[in-house]
């Protein structure tokens, strides 16, 4: 090992201990923070008690574990969605909910459940990934037509307008349906409320296979960051590297969404926060922004939680309000507008 990697890759490693210690103290603020708070002593003997009855319990196990775990799921699927979807379309504004991806995802759910009358998470797991794939091919297919082709703003401007038009057909579809809008209007702005440890146990496995996809894809991402022509010339199969990307993104993306509704903004901000530490190189930035983003999202919760107490902000708005000036500040930089 070079003398000059040995530092960065004891920085690397620091941080990733470092971010291991806030996750593990968000899990913890997420059991104990709510309307009733429970002091860390009491969480604890719940937890080795876990067959009790009493009113701790019942809050402890039956509401705020499956609510961390859910986070923790949820929160990994989107940050590493929005790493990949950065590295295969080199695009730095790329994230789920930008694109359009989790609107598309949201709209095929429920549509599912109003028009199909389907119910439960493993039953609107596959609409969601088809709802997901469509708005992806229907996102870069606009970007495309234009001259300069599938640019960084352009694919930001299409996911907009694709995000928008399937949000308002979301919205009518509710409309209609009374009950399906009072069952689903916390899913609807993203919440981590509305599962317990079956949904986690149901999201796990996409979410499973879709980080371990995307996990063998660091080094083709660092190759695609060249150029296709330059990539292919390395011996990078691109058009397979791609595919393999889309995959990864519309399982993580698509369960996501299903399990906690469309939440915005963690895949762009985790992945460029995380990118600060680890560089251009993706073999980090996709495990790294799989314990960071989580995290985020249990200290977004926790934020929903506190600042309207006794009741709660959805955790969809808290990271709009934390990832909007990012995505912001990503349009005005030098490094986008030079794309």
């Amino acid at each position: 090992m070079s003398p000059t990697a040995r530092p960065r890759r004891a920085r690397l490693v620091g941080t990733t201990a470092v971010s291991l210690v806030v996750l593990a103290a968000a899990c913890v603020l997420s059991v104990m923070v709510g309307a009733r708070p429970i002091d860390p002593l009491t969480v604890v003997t719940v937890l080795l008690h876990p067959g009790r009855t009493d009113e701790i319990t019942l809050i402890v196990v039956g509401e705020r574990v499956p609510r961390t775990a859910l986070g923790l799921v949820a929160g990994a699927a989107l940050g590493v969605a929005g790493a990949v979807m950065q590295g295969v379309t080199r695009n730095p504004l790329a994230d789920p909910g930008i694109l359009g991806i989790n609107a598309g995802a949201a709209l095929a759910v429920v549509v599912g459940t109003t028009v199909f009358g389907i119910a439960g998470t493993a039953a609107t797991l596959p609409f969601a990934f088809v709802g997901a794939a469509v708005a992806a091919v229907v996102v870069y297919g606009i970007a495309s037509a234009g001259r300069r082709g599938p640019t960084p703003v352009g694919l930001a401007l299409s996911g907009a307008v694709v995000a928008a038009a399937l949000g308002s057909v979301t919205t009518a579809v509710l409309l209609t349906r009374q009950s399906a809008l009072d069952r689903i209007r916390f899913w609807q702005v993203g919440s981590l409320a509305t599962g317990d440890l079956h949904v986690v146990a149901v999201v796990a496995v996409p979410v499973v296979v879709g980080l371990a996809i995307a996990m063998t894809l660091g080094r083709s991402l660092d190759t695609l960051a060249l150029g296709d022509e330059l990539a292919a010339s390395l011996g990078q199969r691109v058009v397979v590297a791609r595919a393999l990307g889309a995959l990864a993104t519309v399982l993580l993306a698509g369960a996501a969404t299903a399990a906690i509704g469309p939440v915005g903004f963690v895949g762009l901000a985790v992945p460029h926060a995380v990118r600060r530490v680890t560089g251009p190189a993706n073999r980090w930035t996709l495990p790294l922004s799989a314990i960071v983003a989580p995290a985020l999202l249990l200290v977004a919760d926790v934020i929903g939680r506190v600042v309207a107490f006794p009741g709660e902000v959805q955790v969809g708005i808290v990271t709009a309000v934390i990832g909007a000036p990012v995505f912001i500040a990503l349009v005005r930089s030098r490094a986008v507008r030079d794309l």
